[in-house]
């Protein structure tokens, strides 16, 4: 599991840009969002660099929780 504060994260909008980011490295990924905390938990079979590496292409860095 890959557990993530994204400090940009604030409405609806941005949890579909990132789960969206998330899905295109990893399909078949399950996200829990949380978006009062700005934190993201994955569970993914993903290179976790590749996904960090998307969501932050998609305008959404995200650091290590």
């Amino acid at each position: 599991m890959l557990n993530l504060k994204v400090p940009d994260m604030t409405c609806g909008h941005c949890e579909g840009v990132v789960t969206r980011a998330v899905h295109s490295v990893d399909s078949s990924a399950t996200l829990t969002i949380d978006l009062p905390s700005q934190t993201v938990s994955i569970i993914t079979s993903a290179d976790h660099a590749e996904v960090i590496q998307a969501m932050d292409a998609a305008g959404y860095p995200a650091e290590p929780n």
